[in-house]
């Protein structure tokens, strides 16, 4: 079956919520623990087999991205970069990315998400699947007033809200999307909304009245860790890094797993190893050095 091979990932906005840490930098290039936020979305595009990669951010940034990763050669995947000139909304990813996209399916991944759990490639799996359609994850939260709600009916969904002052349930709709081309024509159909954004969810819901929207409902066991607050950037951190030191794994590794994906194979993994400075990540993605 045909897997999706193509992924955006959004890192644009202006990163006001974690003012003063985002007055000189992209809030997608501070740390989270030992990598920086994005390396986190890019390793979830890559565990789910997508090796043709956007990236788009803001004219005042996108050398810093393109500085971090270059064409993406070095693991083994293709990396291509756009300007978004404003914060127009999640869905204007789609149509920036529009040449990108062609005739192919896509997944449009926020720069700010995080997502855990020892099942994560069976549900990325799962979402590329779905061929003549959207499928996007949930998860349950205590705040859902601050996400995207999705309203279920016997496991069928029958709503869904942007930011709802009274939402119909407590799941919220992550920042991970796998569609198939019609989001262009869809972020093409719709109108900004009261705050001047295209709103992701208005494409959302013309996938759902077609009867083409699937949500998968995250379950026990997995994290989906929203970093857009200084909170969460040290909650996050200290997960990664409680973690990575009791299970000796890594996290948002995108060496490790391009490797893994075979995008890469061990020789160009050393090569690559060798070629960064020396430092704490060097030694713990250092296969050579017998910690891990």
């Amino acid at each position: 079956m045909k897997k999706f091979s193509k992924g955006i990932i959004l890192a644009g906005g202006s990163g006001s919520r974690l003012y003063p840490l985002t007055k000189s930098c992209n809030k997608h290039l501070l740390p989270i623990y030992n990598k920086p936020m994005i390396y986190y979305p890019l390793s979830t595009l890559l565990q789910a087999g997508i090796h043709d990669i956007l990236i788009i951010s803001s004219d005042e940034y996108i050398k810093d991205f393109i500085r971090l990763f270059g064409d993406g050669s070095s693991l083994g995947i293709k990396i291509s970069y756009k300007v978004q000139e404003n914060p127009n909304g999640i869905a204007e990813a789609f149509l920036i990315g529009e040449d990108f996209i062609g005739e192919s399916n896509v997944c449009l991944i926020l720069g700010d998400n995080v997502f855990y759990g020892s099942e994560l490639e069976n549900y990325l799996n799962n979402a590329s699947i779905n061929m003549s359609g959207c499928s996007v994850f949930s998860y349950h939260v205590s705040n859902p007033s601050d996400y995207g709600v999705v309203e279920f009916n016997e496991n069928k969904v029958i709503s869904i809200e942007e930011k709802p002052k009274i939402p119909k349930s407590n799941y919220a709709l992550t920042g991970m999307y796998f569609c198939d081309n019609r989001c262009v024509e869809y972020a093409k159909s719709i109108e900004p909304s009261e705050r001047g954004e295209l709103e992701i969810v208005d494409v959302l819901k013309k996938y759902l009245d077609n009867d083409s929207l699937e949500v998968f409902s995250m379950k026990k066991g997995f994290v989906w860790l929203d970093t857009g607050l200084p909170m969460n950037l040290l909650e996050a951190s200290n997960f990664i890094k409680t973690i990575e030191d009791r299970e000796g794994i890594n996290i948002g590794c995108i060496e490790e797993i391009s490797l893994n994906k075979g995008f890469i194979d061990k020789d160009q993994y050393d090569k690559l190893i060798s070629s960064m400075p020396s430092s704490a990540y060097k030694k713990r993605v250092d296969f050579n050095d017998g910690n891990y």
